[in-house]
Parts: structure tokens; C-alpha cells; sequence
């Protein structure tokens, strides 16, 4: 029996695991819940039906509102006055990393952005499990990240590296040649740059294969979760960034595969579920019975693969020169995206736009021919780019301040010179 922790449990991550830890009951059992507190009914049904001894929520204010959903919840499934036995509350913006030190076997990071962090660090240094759904905090803390987890302590929950740490066990480290991530090429598969100019926050979202949330889905659209995923694969495989390539799968049924030295390539297969990868995260090494459907082989079909457009999808190969600089470059990438994202959605900015707001962000960073420091001004609020062997928690989180604050500063500029023609 496993003790889990979710931290952002009414996501798309945390709810699935949910189902499928009740549906492991001899497996799994959840002593702790962790939301933003935007869904506080749901956060409530969550806790009240799992029993958990803790609950985090991130926003101080919806304390009173989760105490009164608790009671409603409660009296709703007829429970009597004093039978109900109502969760610890933990409150405020670092409810998450507190949550992540409570006493359990695996914390599962759902969290959404660099906000995973702080929990991230705060899981590996209490010695837990961390089943990570969370990519943005190992790219963003890189070598923190790393350097803090021991041997086997991270285990991956993205599908995508879920897959590579399956085939990876067909052959040792030595024998690896190549890491290969498949993308679904998202919902602009196969147009021009030119032809991407106008699409809509809608279009964006409309991904064809996987239900995601806002910001990972127009991530997909866009190819810079594909990027984050690139350098995540780095981080954690240990395998050199030149090392990893990037195939488009439109059919999402092969989820990564390893190229060994011997010419042999090893895949996982399997429907598009996330609830596989979920399920092997909270038990690994061990597979869970039934976690998700096969492949049905009595079936005909055809699964393709085709290169990636590089020059319509740029953000793979700025990933990898982000991943190059390595320090605190990755973050900067990471936190000028997460802005432009958030500026396309209010429309304040264009689909196109958000690359390119990255892009320059990550440019007036570092220097763009030799990765060398920027010389900063003492009334400069930049945080100049640092190397891995300067790289603090203050380090990362101070250039992800002012890549959030430079990249809102791009977004007015393009909106100001758009309007202006």
C-alpha cells in the first residue's frame, strides 16, 4: 500500500489519478489534496471521498468558502452531525510545498507552470517518490531538480517519458544511441507559418487527440510543450540534448521510443490514455492490472511518422538552444511563454506572436552568439543569464520574474506597432 499525495488534484492530472487510484484500492491511498482553489466543490467531493487527513489550497481567501463546501458535501451525502470527519486545511502560496512534505510514499505533481517549483523541491529533499506530471519544474529548476533527487527518486508521468523509461529498460545506458519523442503535430499539423498568422484562441484548443488543460494544450499547438518536453527528457535520462529528436505521430499511439546502438528501436504502444503513465508514476516499477486499455490488434490500422516542420514550428530547436545555455535560460523560456500564452487568450497577442515573444525575451537574456552574461545596470531589474555551476533557487526564480515582466513589456510593443499599422 502506497500513500500518495496529489498536488493539483482537480486538474486533468489529478482528477484522472483519482480514478485511478480508486480503482486500485488495495494499491493506493490518498492522505492529501492540493488545488488552487478555483474549484472549491469539486476540491470538497475530492477530499470527502477519498478521506484525506489534509487539504492545500493556494489562495488564502477560499478558506471559508472550502470549510462551507466540506459541510455541504457532508450533509449531502447524508452524513450526521460530528460523522464527518473534515479535513486539515493548509492555506496560502506555499500550501503545496508544505503539503508535499506530509508523510507519504509518492507525491504526484499535477501543478500546472513554474508554481511546481517550490513543491518539486520541497517532495525530493523530504525523500518521497515524486511521480512528476509537473515538466516545468525540472526544466525550470534543471540542475537544482537534479541535483537534489537520488537515484530513481523522480519518476516520470508524462506520456511521452513514461514511454522512454519503459523502452529504456530493454538496454543498458551504453547501449543507448538516441532518444525519439513522438508529437501529435497538434491542430495545425502540416500549415505554413503564413497559414497560422490568424488562428483563434478556439482552434488553438481544439487539440485532436489528448484533453488537456489551456495553457499545455495551446503549448501543444504552438510545439513549445514538445520543446519543454525535449529538455525534460535531458534532465532526466541523462542523455544529450543533440541526442534527442522529435518525430510527428498524428495517430498518438506510439508514445516515444530508444534507439539503441545496435540499430534495434524499442516503442510503447498504447491508446492515448493518460491514466497508463499515471498509474505507472504511482507504482513503479510496478505496472497496474487494467489501468488502461490496449491496443487492439485484431483492428487494421496505420500509424505514421513524419519530420517536424522546423520552420513552422520553431519552439523544438529554441528549447534545445535554451537547453544548450542550460542555468537559468530554460526558466526564462518557460516564463516568457506561460505571458504570451496568457496574453493570446486575451487577445492581446497573436497565435505566432507567442514564439516570438519567447524568442526575443530569451535573446535579450543572454548573449545571443556565445551564451556570455549580459552586463545589467544596478537599477536594472534584468536577472542575467547564469550557468549551471551559479545556479540557485533565488537565481531561477528572480529570471523568472523578469522574463514574466519583459515578456508582458514584448506583448505591449507588438500590440502597440500592430495597432499602430
Amino acid at each position: 500500500m502506497r500513500d500518495v499525495v496529489i498536488l493539483g488534484s482537480t486538474g486533468s492530472i489529478g482528477t484522472q489519478a483519482l480514478e485511478v487510484i480508486a480503482a486500485a484500492p488495495d494499491r493506493f491511498r490518498v492522505v492529501g489534496l492540493g488545488a488552487g482553489g478555483g474549484q472549491i466543490e469539486l476540491l470538497a467531493r475530492q477530499a470527502l471521498e477519498a478521506g484525506v487527513a489534509v487539504v492545500a489550497v493556494t489562495r488564502s481567501t477560499m478558506v471559508q468558502d472550502l470549510q462551507l463546501a466540506f459541510y455541504a458535501e457532508a450533509s449531502r451525502r447524508g452524513w450526521a452531525t460530528g460523522e464527518a470527519r473534515l479535513p486539515r486545511i493548509i492555506a496560502g502560496p506555499d500550501a503545496a510545498t508544505e503539503l508535499a512534505k506530509v508523510p507519504c510514499d509518492v507525491v504526484l505533481n499535477g501543478i500546472t507552470g513554474s508554481a511546481g517549483l517550490r513543491p518539486t523541491l520541497a517532495a525530493l529533499e523530504a525523500g518521497r517518490i515524486l511521480a512528476l506530471a509537473n515538466k516545468e519544474s525540472l526544466v525550470v529548476g534543471g540542475a537544482l531538480v537534479t541535483g537534489a533527487a537520488q537515484p530513481g527518486q523522480i519518476v516520470a508521468v508524462d506520456s511521452e517519458h513514461s514511454a522512454l523509461a519503459q523502452a529504456l529498460r530493454g538496454g543498458t545506458a551504453a547501449e543507448v544511441d538516441r532518444l525519439v519523442l513522438t508529437a501529435s503535430g497538434g491542430p495545425f499539423r502540416g500549415l505554413t507559418r503564413e497559414q497560422m498568422r490568424d488562428v483563434t484562441p478556439e482552434q488553438a484548443l481544439a487539440h485532436p487527440t489528448w484533453a488537456m488543460g489551456r495553457v499545455i494544450t495551446t503549448n501543444s499547438a504552438t510545439l513549445i510543450n514538445k520543446g519543454l518536453e525535449l529538455l525534460e527528457a535531458h534532465l532526466l535520462y541523462g542523455v544529450d540534448l543533440d541526442r534527442i529528436d522529435v518525430v510527428v505521430h498524428p495517430q498518438s499511439v506510439v508514445h516515444s521510443m530508444v534507439q539503441f546502438v545496435d540499430g534495434s528501436t524499442l516503442a510503447q504502444c498504447s491508446p492515448p490514455d493518460m491514466k497508463l503513465p499515471i498509474a505507472l508514476g504511482l507504482g513503479w516499477p510496478e505496472r497496474i492490472p487494467g489501468a488502461a486499455r490496449s491496443c487492439d490488434w485484431s483492428t487494421a490500422a496505420t500509424w505514421t511518422f513524419e519530420p517536424l516542420d522546423d520552420e513552422a514550428f520553431p519552439a523544438v530547436e529554441l528549447a534545445r538552444r535554451a537547453g544548450r545555455l542550460s542555468g537559468t535560460a530554460p526558466a526564462v523560456y518557460n516564463a516568457a511563454n506561460e505571458e504570451a500564452v496568457e496574453a493570446f487568450h486575451a487577445g492581446d497577442l497573436g497565435f505566432l506572436g507567442i514564439v516570438d515573444v519567447v524568442v526575443a525575451v530569451l535573446d535579450e537574456h543572454v548573449t545571443p552568439s556565445s551564451g556570455e552574461q549580459v552586463t545589467a545596470t544596478p537599477d536594472d531589474v534584468r536577472s542575467v543569464w547564469s550557468p549551471d555551476d551559479e545556479l540557485t533557487l533565488e537565481r531561477v526564480l528572480a529570471a523568472d520574474t523578469w522574463a514574466r515582466q519583459r515578456a508582458r513589456q514584448v506583448v505591449s510593443a507588438i500590440a502597440e506597432r500592430e495597432h499602430g499599422r
